[in-house]
């Protein structure tokens, strides 16, 4: 099992964690303009590089979001980090 760090708790087990999104995906505004095929684009489609990826993630058992970055090829995880403005 692999072990994700929160930066609220610590070290966990993955399975403590969901995908949340992409990191730095731009919302489309203005809202009310963006057609059903932009909102589609937005919420289901992920660029899903390979290699290193910043990723927003939720830790079920704290509830908090935050930034990990890690490979998506090798798996190893290099950070983890608040969104901003966002302490315990």
């Amino acid at each position: 099992m692999q072990l994700f760090p929160c930066p609220f708790c610590g070290l966990r087990e993955e399975t403590e964690f969901h995908f949340a999104a992409e990191a730095g995906k731009a919302r489309p505004e203005p809202a009310g303009q963006v057609s059903d095929d932009g909102w589609a684009k937005y919420l289901y489609f992920q660029d899903s590089p390979k290699g290193r990826s910043r990723e927003i993630w939720v830790h079920l058992a704290c509830g908090e979001f935050f930034v990990m970055t890690r490979d998506t090829v090798t798996h190893e995880v290099t950070g983890s980090e608040a969104l901003s403005g966002r302490s315990r």
